[in-house]
């Protein structure tokens, strides 16, 4: 904790410089890596007094506090929901009553999608009711549900070689985790791939390394000229259950059943404050996190931990009277759960 602190501090001084060379000016102004590293450690008093006032001082849990009465008062913030814009505006009062600087909110247009009720139930070989949690902008299915035997791949690969026995069939995904960037390729492409060989739906293994019985949601991306499916996750065990019957010769088949919709763009806005520069105001230290989260949890650590730690990174310089050489600025994004939706449209208003 005292090195990030201590880093924090020299950073937030000194950025943007490099190693013997400096981004911006010349000549006069260039600054070798060992000068860059002494001016840092000229602030360890400071590092110390950011230290003392968190662990000791009234800071101590103080950003853990916050973010307990925020989750607690307005709940899940799913992107479009009146809970997300209720946090906004919480947020927007919270950082002015903080003394931070130009607190403003910045309109953005943002993805308005609903889960619905959604159920999945096992029909053959067995009955058996399976946790599932729809995919963010899946389609729903038709009111009375889709009912179809289901065919289970472990890979893309493998789903191409049996292309032809997938038409009509749900396809359920049981993709081995080796990591997290390569599973979460199956959440994001598994409705397009299995839609592109007739597949009337998709069900995806839960992106985890392990599983309580607990499906996860995220986001799924449909491809402009492929029919979109309804899409959800379930959980590990399903997954692997399913994937057992079908190698023992099993017929699977599964009803399932999602209301799901999506809505016109949203209006919501990205949250600013921040502390003024005192040399450079114009250059700009950013730290962020995002407000918006699923709806089926509070959202206190995706990403609440993150939006409030970057707050509170403000506050503890603004506690100890600090007034830093550079502009920095706190963003809390909006709608990053859509695909960094706010993130995205903050850099094309702010770009250069």
């Amino acid at each position: 904790m005292k090195f990030l602190l201590f880093m924090f501090v020299g950073v937030v001084h000194l950025l943007p410089l490099a190693s013997g060379k400096a981004i911006y000016g010349n000549g006069p102004s260039q600054r070798t890596f060992q000068e860059i590293k002494e001016e840092i450690a000229h602030y360890g008093d400071v590092a110390k007094s950011i230290i003392n006032l968190t662990v000791y001082g009234k800071a101590q849990n103080r950003s853990y506090e916050r973010l307990a009465l925020l989750v607690d008062t307005v709940g899940p913030r799913l992107s479009g929901s009146k809970n997300l814009e209720r946090a906004i505006e919480i947020m927007q009062q919270n950082l002015k009553g903080d003394g931070l600087e130009n607190v403003h909110l910045e309109p953005v247009k943002i993805p308005h999608w609903e889960r619905g009720e959604e159920s999945a139930v096992m029909l053959e070989p067995r009955i058996h009711k399976m946790a599932i949690l729809g995919l963010g902008s899946s389609i729903g299915t038709p009111p009375e549900g889709i009912t179809a035997e289901v065919l289970v791949v472990t890979s893309f690969d493998e789903l191409q070689r049996r292309g032809p026995d997938a038409e009509g069939k749900i396809v359920v995904y049981n993709q081995p985790y080796t990591n997290y960037s390569a599973a979460v390729q199956y959440r994001m492409e598994g409705a397009v791939e299995a839609a592109k060989v007739g597949a009337l739906a998709s069900l995806i293994r839960s992106v985890a390394s392990f599983s309580i019985y607990s499906p996860h949601t995220g986001i799924q991306e449909y491809q402009k000229g492929v029919p979109k499916i309804p899409t959800a996750c379930i959980t590990v065990e399903d997954a692997e259950m399913m994937s057992r019957m079908a190698s023992r010769g099993n017929r699977i088949v599964v009803q399932l059943k999602m209301g799901a919709k999506s809505y016109p763009d949203a209006d919501s806005f990205n949250t600013v404050a921040e502390i003024t520069g005192s040399k450079y105001p114009e250059q700009v230290v950013l730290v962020s996190g995002h407000l918006d989260s699923w709806d089926v949890g509070q959202g206190a650590m995706d990403d609440g931990g993150g939006a409030f730690i970057s707050w509170e990174a403000l506050s503890l310089i603004k506690d100890l009277g600090l007034r830093p050489k550079r502009t920095l600025r706190l963003v809390l994004w909006t709608a990053e759960e859509q695909g960094g939706v706010g993130s995205s449209q903050y850099y094309q208003l702010h770009k250069v």
